[in-house]
């Protein structure tokens, strides 16, 4: 009776066991990164070109960058394909608030839907106008939605965080970020921007999300955002 005790015994286990691997299999398993490229022209190359050399004082032959930094943002348009639609065209359609700086169009290099799917509209080292001052040494994460109407899901800040990680797995990342700080990167040698009169307020993607990203991604010990000088 103990040794056919014994056996079911180990059965059982053995098979808490296995279900158990396949929990942790299925927890694991690696998400998706969808190509789905906007329009990336010979127009936008030179646009983007003249934009490194007019704000950076970059002189290039393509418009490369070397990741230092990721910025977390949300596109505040309600819907993916909206969102694409905007960041598609190589010229800026509207925007008289940044147009006068550029006529490059607005662009990232992912966006991250509401159910989770993460696209990839540009390719991770080239550059895209997302940042004001830090594009060129910046990868972009727009999430669709906003603060009031459309919060950010618990999905998007679950693909924010595999993002986060496998960039900075990938690139020698230093900082990570949320667009509303990137002012307090004035004076910091990564800061490059030579016009003064070009900023515009940000929020995005909010102090509470940009919390939860950083608490799961500690691991990377990314550098903290410099203090915002008395002056500002």
């Amino acid at each position: 009776m103990n040794s056919r005790l014994s056996i079911v015994g180990n059965s059982i286990s053995k098979g808490i066991l296995i279900l158990s691997s396949f929990i942790l299999l299925s927890c694991s398993v690696q998400k998706e990164i969808i190509d789905r490229p906007i329009i990336f022209d010979e127009n936008r190359k030179i646009l983007t070109l003249e934009y490194l050399s007019e704000h950076y004082g970059l002189q290039q032959d393509e418009p490369i960058i070397v990741p230092k930094m990721i910025v977390l943002h949300w596109t505040v348009i309600p819907t993916f394909e909206k969102s694409f639609n905007t960041f598609n065209p190589s010229v800026l359609p509207s925007r008289p608030d940044i147009k006068a700086a550029s006529s490059l169009n607005v662009s990232t290099q992912f966006m991250v839907d509401r159910d989770g799917v993460i696209y990839r509209l540009l390719p991770e080292t080239i550059m895209a106008r997302h940042v004001i001052g830090l594009n060129h040494c910046a990868i972009g994460i727009e999430n669709v939605g906003d603060s009031d109407n459309l919060p950010l899901t618990k999905v998007q800040l679950e693909s924010n965080i595999w993002l986060v990680n496998y960039l900075a797995d990938k690139y020698e990342i230093n900082y990570l970020i949320g667009h509303y700080e990137y002012t307090n990167f004035e004076g910091h040698e990564l800061w490059l921007e030579k016009d003064e009169g070009y900023r515009t307020e940000k929020d995005d993607p909010g102090a509470d999300f940009m919390q939860k990203v950083r608490k799961a991604t500690q691991k990377h010990n990314f550098k903290p955002v410099p203090q915002k000088s008395k002056q500002m």
